[in-house]
């Protein structure tokens, strides 16, 4: 074996997937095949087009290790899915795009069964947010279907399967804001007992866990080596948290940026989560609560941001602080710490497309310092993911919350790196720090009145 060892992660975001070559011994990311996550808007309902997954993640595969000694596989995803499997491991139904609003459909049913915020640490979320939704409509819209199942798979597992053949359950996918799971008794949650949904559970194991060698004809057709290991896997934002949780001394609290920022606090003071604004407990790698709170901000940030726009300057960051130039939230609703609240632009009538965008960078900043109020978060703040190459978002960040804030060099691949530290070689985690804004008397003075005008809004 090479003194590097190789790990070819699959990665599978929201909106784009990717399969990249992680070394553990320089701890960076050296490789990567990237593809839309695309969804599926056909019968029986929108479902993640896992075929053309497959298919790129098989491609992928071959292409590396034509260049790279890979000496094993993990894997990350996004949370709120699940496949249910025959007892051959095909699909009983496609896997839902938990963006659909059909559970909405039976939500007073649902909400009569679903346990209580206390229990598992959910939020109760639209759509398909909350898995136990997921299924209970699956069950009630398709009996028959819903009957072949024979395994309830989170989804990185159900990747982990197809690769080695072993159906395995975990907790980091299972506690996440899914109504599954009751984080305090370390066990599947009443509403699983209620639904006669334990007998559907595998057995579990942990993220880090080796479930077995790649499957031989998988081998053969993507040219790896024969018995190369397939790890469990883990949810993508526990990922992120995993080269902190191994590195860093507590307290501190990372904010994983992407299609969702998901803000996590690790030894804060915790107060009273308030399950309205979309807080929840996460269940990390290790089996732990951690109280989090999450808004959609990178679908936000897709949304509202004009491509087009030239960057922004000094000037216009100039202009957005002595104008005043405000956006209040909501540009998603339904989840985040406004649920409820619409979208309003203030000041903005003849701001430019920079300018605009330094607002919405600020917006996005006080959103998520507004989540790390909410976790009781403490000490510095680890920036993961594309809001760290921000300038604007940083600097309001650090002056709003007046905490150090760090980003992860090689930050690029937060939860690519968490997922192959699952495998081994945990090394030291390196940050950098952002530097204080010259500006910073201003940008808190705009971080005040912004807080000030949420509330009163």
């Amino acid at each position: 074996m090479a003194s590097s060892r190789l790990i070819a992660v699959i990665d599978i975001g929201k909106t784009n997937a990717k399969l990249a070559v992680f070394d553990l011994a320089t701890q960076r990311e050296i490789d990567r095949h990237t593809t839309p996550n695309t969804v599926v808007n056909a019968a029986p309902y929108p479902h993640f087009d896992v075929d053309a997954l497959w298919a790129f993640i098989l491609a992928s595969l071959k292409d590396l290790a034509a260049h790279h000694a890979i000496n094993a596989i993990s894997i990350t995803t996004h949370g709120a899915s699940a496949a249910l499997l025959r007892e051959d491991g095909t699909l009983a139904l496609p896997v839902l795009d938990y963006e659909h609003d059909g559970p909405d459909a039976l939500a007073a049913s649902y909400d009569a069964l679903r346990p209580p915020f206390s229990e598992t640490g959910a939020p109760r979320l639209p759509g398909g947010l909350n898995l136990g939704a997921q299924l209970y409509w699956q069950q009630q819209q398709f009996p028959d279907a819903f009957a072949e199942a024979r395994w309830i798979v989170m989804y990185p597992q159900y990747w982990a399967q197809r690769l080695c053949g072993v159906v395995a359950g975990e907790v980091t996918s299972l506690g996440c804001h899914t109504d599954l799971w009751a984080y305090r008794a370390a066990d599947y949650s009443s509403l699983v007992t209620s639904q006669g949904w334990r007998r559907l559970m595998p057995p579990l194991r942990k993220a880090g866990d080796c479930l077995g060698p790649l499957k031989p004809a998988l081998a053969a057709e993507t040219d790896l080596p024969p018995g190369t290991p397939v790890y469990c896997g883990i949810h993508d934002s526990n990922a992120s948290l995993v080269p902190h949780l191994l590195g860093q001394p507590a307290p501190f609290a990372v904010v994983s940026t992407g299609t969702w920022v998901v803000s996590m606090a690790v030894g804060g003071s915790l107060p009273p989560l308030d399950a309205a604004r979309d807080t929840l407990i996460n269940v990390n790698a290790f089996g732990n609560p951690v109280p989090s709170a999450r808004f959609m901000g990178g679908r936000e940030f897709q949304l509202l941001n004009d491509a087009n726009a030239p960057k922004p300057t000094a000037a216009d960051e100039g202009e957005v602080l002595a104008r005043a130039i405000t956006l209040l939230p909501s540009a998603v609703q339904g989840s985040g710490p406004f649920p409820h609240s619409k979208l309003r632009w203030f000041n903005a009538e003849s701001a430019s497309a920079a300018q605009r965008q330094v607002a919405l960078s600020f917006y996005l900043a006080l959103m998520t310092n507004t989540c790390l109020k909410l976790i009781g978060a403490q000490g510095p703040i680890i920036i993961e993911g594309p809001f760290s190459g921000n300038a604007h978002y940083m600097a309001m960040l650090q002056a709003a919350t007046g905490r150090p804030v760090l980003i992860s060099q090689g930050n690029e691949t937060g939860t690519t790196r968490g997922a192959a530290l699952l495998v081994g070689g945990a090394g030291p985690s390196h940050y950098d720090a952002v530097p204080a804004p010259a500006n910073s008397a201003a940008l808190a003075d705009y971080a005040q009145a912004w807080d000030k005008q949420v509330v009163e809004a």
